[in-house]
């Protein structure tokens, strides 16, 4: 038997139900982590704590994410993707239980920490998943939904929030419930096979560097294209939009439209991915393969999105004059940003089964991070030098770079050729 088996050699009943439950406990999971978040900043506030040391802690759970991501092929390796996915839904009902119970400042910044990890540990697991389960053919179509889905708690777990109130023993238990839901529904995912290497495939040089810091550098070594479509999806989607009330107040905006800017490209993402999943099934399936094979459809479709991203930086100059552009240009980084994300989450679940699976997700996860990261330094920073000229040209840059890598790209159609051969 493979190391790696697809999953879509599993039963299909089985598949469907590890996929719906992946959904349910992912989407119980963010909602609550969506609603933890914001309420502990109204918290610390009501304590007289400073706007920098609350941002720092909202910081600390970026940081955890960073931390775990290196060793998410490590933990999946011990434990099996089921199990860690247990340890990823119920390290935050700890958590949350120790919120509720301390009050000290230095103790919620290691527990946001710890919330991070788990959080990283969720992010990769469940995309990996959802990328592998899917059923053969509509990859793109599940990817989609399960983005869009996640986009969705952004929405939610506030909501829900502002729906409870923020006093906190009310708030913290509604919290710790929600999150109690989504590990009871990780609890029930079932055993999928192969989750450990075997003994004697776990001494052979092809897994040698699967885990830690080395699997990493491998797995970035195997997809480096993607990885940088990842990265630029994470700069124009999570970055940007973290700068966009900033860009607002820039243009002369009052506050309250300078913060509306911030749905429009939320709402650019939650609109676009579930319609470039599809589109990326139907182009890879085209009878006529007019796209080539499928890792080439995706390439296409990833290409023309980068070049879109910087096609849009150019109106950015006469938004100041005409503010009604403003809208649909944040809408559509959100939507493109979002969607080369989802590309490269779909391209690699073409490629790559099991633990290689799980580190190439990692990296990607890592490489959205840190685009999302430095966004809002290089851009704030161009916001005060040159709003007009320099921000421009940063975006321009970034999106232009995206788009010659992929343009750059080695025609992949040899390499999937032979492996949708062999499938």
């Amino acid at each position: 038997m493979n190391q790696h088996a697809p999953a879509a050699a599993l039963a299909p009943a089985l598949a469907q139900r590890t996929l719906w439950l992946v959904f349910a406990s992912t989407f119980l999971e963010l909602v609550g982590v969506f609603m933890l978040s914001p309420l502990l900043l109204l918290l610390l506030k009501a304590d007289g704590v400073s706007t920098a040391v609350a941002g720092l802690f909202a910081a600390a759970g970026w940081v955890g994410i960073l931390f775990a991501t290196p060793f998410i092929a490590n933990a999946t390796h011990a434990l099996g993707r089921r199990k860690a996915l247990w340890l990823a839904a119920g390290l935050p009902v700890v958590v949350t239980t120790g919120f509720y119970l301390s009050d000290d400042l230095a103790v919620w910044f290691v527990l946001e920490f710890m919330a991070g990890m788990a959080g990283g540990l969720r992010w990769v697991l469940a995309e990996a998943l959802v990328a592998e389960c899917a059923p053969a053919g509509q990859r793109g179509r599940w990817v989609g939904w399960f983005e869009t889905m996640v986009g969705a708690t952004f929405v939610v777990g506030p909501a829900l929030l502002a729906w409870v109130g923020a006093e906190r023993g009310v708030a913290l238990t509604v919290v710790w419930l929600v999150l109690l839901a989504g590990l009871l529904c990780s609890l029930w995912i079932p055993a999928l096979p192969e989750e450990h290497v075997p003994p004697s495939a776990a001494d052979s040089p092809k897994a040698e560097g699967v885990d830690g810091v080395s699997g990493l550098w491998q797995a970035l070594r195997a997809h480096p294209v993607i990885m940088i479509a990842g990265g630029v999806g994470g700069f124009f989607e999570s970055g940007i939009s973290g700068l966009l009330p900033l860009y607002g107040l820039a243009l002369e905006w009052s506050a309250p439209q300078s913060a509306l800017l911030v749905s429009a490209s939320g709402l650019g993402s939650a609109l676009m991915m579930l319609p470039m999943g599809i589109w990326a099934d139907r182009m890879a399936q085209d009878p006529q393969q007019r796209w080539g094979m499928p890792l080439q459809a995706r390439l296409t479709l990833m290409q023309t999105c980068a070049l879109l991203t910087a096609l849009t930086t150019l109106i950015v100059p006469w938004v100041a004059d005409w503010t009604v552009l403003a809208w649909p240009l944040v809408f559509l980084w959100g939507g493109i940003g979002g969607s080369l994300y989802t590309l490269s989450m779909i391209a690699i679940g073409d490629r790559e089964q099991g633990l290689p699976l799980v580190q190439a997700t990692a990296v990607l996860v890592m490489s959205y991070t840190l685009g999302g990261t430095l966004a809002p330094a290089l851009g704030g920073w161009m916001l005060d030098v040159s709003p007009r000229i320099g921000f421009v040209a940063l975006l321009l840059s970034v999106a232009t770079l995206g788009w010659l890598a992929l343009r750059h790209q080695n025609n992949p159609h040899d390499k999937t050729n032979k492996n949708d051969s062999k499938k």
